[in-house]
């Protein structure tokens, strides 16, 4: 797609070499920071010098590159679309078992834009996620935007997320989303999906072609720890039995859970074996004797990573923290000695303490968002509390 050029700038348009609905844009020419400019404010993300790539949960990033380059072409920039980004421009396609069957093509795009444009504003830290719960085979979730502070009831994922209902406050919000969820209601954020994990790896790649590149080759994927797939947790407990012997392992009459107790009774590990991804499949609890209540624990789900489960597990085996002293304060100096390996890191940290007097939350996130750690002053401070502490 070319027109009359008034502009020096030339935006090459094509599939992305590992993520097969995204779509890179390679910028050439003296001026091609207009282009890049446009197409940063159409949420494009900046990948390498002048390289952006658009990647969507929706998978509709084709007919929108399709959008962008018109745009850019009316305004006197040279558009190139590759011949494997016309094929995908020219795809008929339909969302399988979709639940509004109803809706027409066009229809569905708007659900999914409006979907889209959530995640995007959850991504860039513009709508603050306060809980989640898993509600039938959904999730749902209740946040605020920081610009309006208008709360928000979320109800779905990825491309079929959408608002459910509206509060003037982030305490009347999670006050009707305690009443609706209960015990399922957990800190923060849920775990991402499968897409948007995937999402995330596509826009931090770095490994994008020159516009005169070839067929990629298919090179290995390298992913932060806490992005990797979960591995094989059942193959992780049995390793874990065999460097430990001083723990014994019991199974329930279904053989659907596992129990890893110290010889000590005083740690025990719970692992369920077919918890949903979402779900806890793994409890870890210590205890003053083996006849007093726990007096903490810690749960992972199904979609931990195994490397991350495996140094929790031997690290509380080898007795570095499980003894802990009971009624150890939880302090701001505590605080500050556990996240040192954080600010160490570079990971910088927000409180949220927008809708009570006190200090409720803490975060630590890295860089794009997409992985951190939170503290919840309230939790630490009520040891019969049914929140998480610390979340991760």
């Amino acid at each position: 797609m070319t027109t009359g050029k008034s502009i020096d700038a030339h935006v090459r348009l094509d599939i992305h070499p590992t993520h097969p609905s995204a779509v890179t844009a390679v910028l050439t020419g003296s001026q091609a920071h207009i282009p890049h400019v446009g197409l940063e404010a159409a949420d494009w993300t900046v990948v390498a010098e002048n390289t952006l790539v658009l990647v969507r949960i929706d998978h509709e990033e084709p007919y929108w590159a399709e959008k962008a380059a018109q745009e850019l072409a009316a305004a006197g920039v040279s558009v190139e679309i590759t011949p494997r980004l016309q094929e995908a421009l020219a795809e008929e396609w339909t969302w399988a078992d979709y639940p509004m069957p109803w809706c027409t093509r066009s229809e569905i795009r708007e659900v999914s834009d409006a979907a889209q444009k959530i995640y995007d504003d959850i991504r860039h830290g513009q709508l603050l996620i306060h809980a989640h719960a898993e509600d039938r085979h959904t999730t749902v979730t209740v946040g605020t935007y920081l610009s309006s502070g208008k709360s928000v009831y979320l109800h779905g994922q990825n491309h079929l997320r959408q608002v459910a209902d509206t509060f003037d406050s982030p305490a009347k919000a999670l006050v009707a989303f305690e009443k609706a969820h209960g015990a399922a209601m957990r800190p923060g954020p849920a775990p991402m999906t499968h897409t948007e994990r995937t999402a995330a790896q596509a826009r931090a790649s770095l490994a994008v072609p020159p516009a005169n590149a070839g067929p990629p080759r298919p090179q290995p994927e390298t992913v932060p720890a806490y992005a990797v797939d979960a591995g094989d947790h059942d193959a992780l407990l049995e390793a874990f039995f065999n460097a430990h012997s001083d723990c014994e392992k019991w199974r329930t009459w279904s053989d659907e859970t596992t129990h890893a107790i110290h010889e000590s009774q005083t740690l025990r590990i719970e692992r369920v074996h077919e918890a949903h991804p979402c779900e806890t499949a793994w409890t870890v609890a210590a205890y003053e004797t083996p006849v007093s209540d726990r007096i903490w624990h810690v749960t992972a789900t199904g979609a931990t990573p195994a490397p991350m489960l495996q140094t929790l597990l031997h690290h509380l085996a080898e007795g570095d923290g499980w003894d802990t002293a009971v009624g150890g304060p939880v302090d701001e100096k505590t605080v500050t000695a556990a996240t040192r390996p954080l600010t160490d890191a570079g990971r910088e940290h927000t409180v949220d303490g927008r809708w009570i007097r006190w200090i409720r939350w803490i975060r630590w996130t890295n860089r794009t968002g997409d992985a951190g750690v939170q503290f919840d002053a309230f939790a630490a401070q009520n040891a019969n509390s049914t929140l998480a502490t610390w979340t991760v």
